[in-house]
């Protein structure tokens, strides 16, 4: 399983926020924010921070979506 940050870019577009006024407003680091576009692992203190100052839930910012390689070696999951 991954994850994948589509759903708060699209709110960022929504909210016309930037990625770097995001920053600014989190207080999260330039290399949280790369791994954000990157839809990498970042920390629930990182997704808390967010979610606070964009007045949402987890589920309107990431969604954890099934990878490659989990469907080759689970084919029926």
């Amino acid at each position: 399983m991954e994850v994948c940050y589509n759903k708060l870019f699209k709110l960022l577009i929504d909210k016309g926020i930037k990625k770097t006024e995001l920053r600014k407003m989190t207080g999260i680091s330039p290399n949280t924010l790369t791994k954000l576009s990157n839809n990498e692992f970042v920390s629930m203190a990182v997704l808390v921070k967010i979610c606070r100052q964009l007045n949402c839930d987890f589920g309107d910012i990431v969604e954890i979506v099934e990878s490659p390689e989990y469907k080759t070696a689970n084919p029926k999951g």
